[in-house]
């Protein structure tokens, strides 16, 4: 079975909804991160190098610019979701954000946004903005970078937020109509499968309309790139990871959706794991493992039942 048979998948969830598929754009809005500006810190988080996954070129075009040329990039969809990935894209004045975000939600084919954040970056004012675009129908989605549940290891990686901040951040978005996708990563030091395993407990109990699965990257210009040259970091194996990241899925509720599996990352910069250069080998091997042991949500006795999307004719 392929993957999306057995998790419900954020690619599914939107064919089913929408009636075609809906692709994300992914946008720089050239912001910063107050973990890097002194604002609550310096250097960032321990594991970042946001040029591993964002081309930084990109910034220097204009929202419509930018959309364009992704658009152009992707031909199998009609309708796009605009996802401001880079840094903290709610750190800035909200008439600011207001003016990015709607510059996007106007483009043609346009039918929400995904916006990347963290959880102590998202005032009442940004959640009154997102909130607005709700109730005009679009698909919002507020990205919440967790990373973990435990505030030792959250304090470790330099964070700069505590669970709490996730905790309570969550329950008023969700409050509001606003979808939150929780991002977790697998492999951070200190912290194994029972660790990975009590943070989702803890993200379950707060409430989560989605989750993505990151695995750990070493990353050159990261802090912990320094540990591991050293010798005193290991990055997690692909069967650790998979292992850890089905038995995850298999306890998630069927009803959340997950936006991402597994994720990747670009030589020269990514220095370890090296099997994470290959977005699609850990997502092969959670597929065979899921369905050897069971779907989404089977190890509660609710698996996922996987429906196939109709898609609307355009013929007349």
């Amino acid at each position: 079975m392929q993957l999306h048979e057995l998790v419900n998948t954020i690619g599914q969830d939107l064919s089913r909804r929408y009636g075609e598929r809906v692709h994300k754009l992914t946008l720089h809005g050239g912001f910063s991160c107050p973990n890097r500006d002194g604002t609550i810190g310096r250097g960032g988080c321990t594991f970042c190098n946001v040029s591993s996954f964002v081309d930084e070129n990109t910034q220097v075009h204009t929202i419509d610019q930018q959309l364009r040329d992704r658009a152009g990039e992707i031909r199998r969809a009609k309708k796009y979701l605009a996802y401001f990935q880079a840094y903290t894209s709610t750190y800035a004045e909200v008439q600011t954000l207001k003016t990015m975000y709607e510059q996007a939600l106007t483009a043609a084919d346009i039918v929400g946004l995904c916006v990347g954040t963290r959880p102590d970056c998202v005032p009442d004012s940004v959640l009154s903005l997102l909130a607005s675009y709700v109730d005009q129908g679009y698909e919002i989605w507020l990205e919440l970078g967790l990373q973990t549940a435990h505030d030792k290891t959250l304090k470790r990686i330099n964070r700069g937020h505590d669970f709490a901040c996730y905790n309570a951040i969550t329950q008023r978005a969700r409050a509001l109509g606003i979808k939150v996708c929780t991002h977790l990563i697998v492999g951070l030091p200190k912290e194994g499968q029972t660790e990975n395993v009590s943070t989702l407990e803890q993200v379950l109990e707060t409430g989560t309309d989605g989750i993505k699965l990151h695995g750990l990257h070493i990353v050159e210009g990261s802090s912990m790139a320094k540990a591991w040259k050293a010798g005193r970091l290991q990055a997690p194996t692909l069967d650790e990871y998979v292992s850890t990241a089905c038995r995850l899925i298999r306890m998630t509720p069927p009803d959340i959706i997950y936006h991402r599996v597994s994720s990747a990352a670009r030589r020269p910069t990514l220095l370890a794991p090296l099997w994470c250069e290959n977005r699609w080998l850990a997502m092969t091997e959670i597929g065979k493992a899921l369905d050897e042991q069971g779907p989404q949500g089977s190890s509660l006795g609710r698996p996922f039942h996987y429906i196939p999307p109709i898609f609307h004719s355009t013929l007349s």
